[in-house]
């Protein structure tokens, strides 16, 4: 099937739209993509069949359901450029977070450094630690041009780990150079683990581009790859023997079957490793169908770029042409379009009004402390990106 042309894209009559009709993109401003895109309609049928095989085959689903998951496992060591590693799935990024902390040696080396930019997941699990005794060491994460220098300087023979997200949940800022940061903890033995959740299909990725291989990488499908919930990873680095405290019984799920126990905990090869237990194989089935639907119609992460970088551009533009009051609402110019990643960031001091203004007029945002996201999608046009700031510009002359 044929990649859509750029400016099928931009069109009043989006090519991708008709494939994503129970969201209903065309009719409506969904400019959340940074958070919650729409998912094509492939995935629909793909919780149903995940339905049909449960009512089919009781519990010998597993083998069809593991399949799928090894489906989202490949495309994912894709999409990250990875060769050498390992991905280990789960519900949620927080579970994978837990399990790999929990394989941490802090009881030797009570030390992490991350950032200040780093999502909830992070943010709210290293207080608690540092409620504990954890000492956590935090850097600023602006400007993001140097935040990797300024990572690495901070490293030191105490650090266990080291957190950092590669495109910043806050305001779209892409974090170069995180090669000097792994650098820092490969002289230390310290861990890496980088947050690709806003990189994901939004900014082209590669591990060994980017000398990460020895990387842990934390991410999910429900932003920019349209997977919904349920479908986050934990890529482990080549070898990796370590292992968590917080494990799930399907690491040894292939020795049970077969009967073989040990005296010590055993842990399973590859992704088992890092398994959980018992979850629901709906998110990998409908998982596997929206991979395969971007396979099919050549939606690849540089091509999902171009498409990015000229929404965003877009938006940014309909946005100056305002002129509006930057006490109000304004942008960073001092950041080039090509170091933000798949959204638009706003600052303005009234960021939960004016996000709520923008959904009584039908625009669909949302905000994050002082900060109005736009996040536009591959399946809006211009068009309706432009019909979003016209909103805005309503919104604040309301105030």
């Amino acid at each position: 099937m044929p990649r859509p042309s750029l400016s099928s894209l931009r069109a009043s009559k989006n090519a991708l739209a008709p494939h994503y009709s129970r969201f209903r993109v065309a009719e409506r401003l969904l400019l959340t993509g940074h958070s919650h895109q729409a998912w094509p309609d492939v995935g629909f049928e793909a919780q149903q069949a995940a339905w049909t095989d449960a009512a089919e085959l009781v519990d010998d689903k597993w083998q069809r359901a593991f399949a799928k998951a090894d489906r989202v496992r490949e495309a994912l060591a894709a999409l990250l450029g990875d060769t050498t590693g390992t991905i280990a799935l789960g519900s949620n990024t927080h579970d994978l977070l837990v399990r790999l902390l929990s394989a941490l040696p802090l009881r030797q080396r009570a030390r992490i450094v991350t950032t200040d930019g780093e999502f909830h997941t992070v943010r709210r699990q290293l207080d608690r630690l540092a409620e504990e005794g954890i000492e956590i060491t935090r850097i600023s994460h602006e400007p993001a041009a140097a935040v990797a220098e300024r990572l690495a300087a901070a490293v030191n023979d105490r650090t266990t780990l080291v957190v950092v997200s590669s495109v910043f949940y806050l305001n779209a800022h892409i974090a170069p150079d995180l090669d000097v940061v792994a650098h820092a903890c490969s002289r230390v033995g310290a861990a890496l683990l980088v947050d690709a959740y806003h990189t994901l299909n939004a900014v082209p990725f590669s591990l060994a581009d980017q000398a990460l291989e020895q990387a842990f990488v934390v991410g999910g499908g429900y932003k920019y790859c349209q997977l919904g919930e349920g479908n986050c990873f934990l890529r482990l680095p080549p070898d990796c023997t370590l292992r968590p405290v917080i494990t799930g019984w399907f690491s040894e799920f292939a020795d049970l079957a077969e009967g073989q126990r040990s005296d010590e905990v055993a842990y399973g090869a590859g992704p088992a490793r890092f398994a959980g237990a018992t979850y629901d194989p709906t998110s990998h089935y409908r998982a596997a169908a929206v991979l395969d639907f971007f396979g099919e119609h050549d939606l690849t992460p540089a091509f999902l770029r171009e498409v990015s970088q000229h929404q965003v551009g877009t938006l940014a533009a309909a946005f100056d042409a305002l002129d509006l009051d930057p006490a109000v609402v304004t942008r960073d110019r001092s950041v080039p379009l090509e170091q933000l990643g798949g959204f638009l960031a706003l600052r303005a001091p009234r960021a939960a009004w004016l996000s709520a203004g923008l959904r009584q007029r039908g625009v669909w945002t949302d905000y994050r402390r002082d900060v109005l996201r736009f996040g536009p999608a591959p399946y809006l046009s211009d068009a309706q990106l432009t019909d979003a700031m016209d909103a805005l510009r309503a919104t604040v002359n309301d105030s």
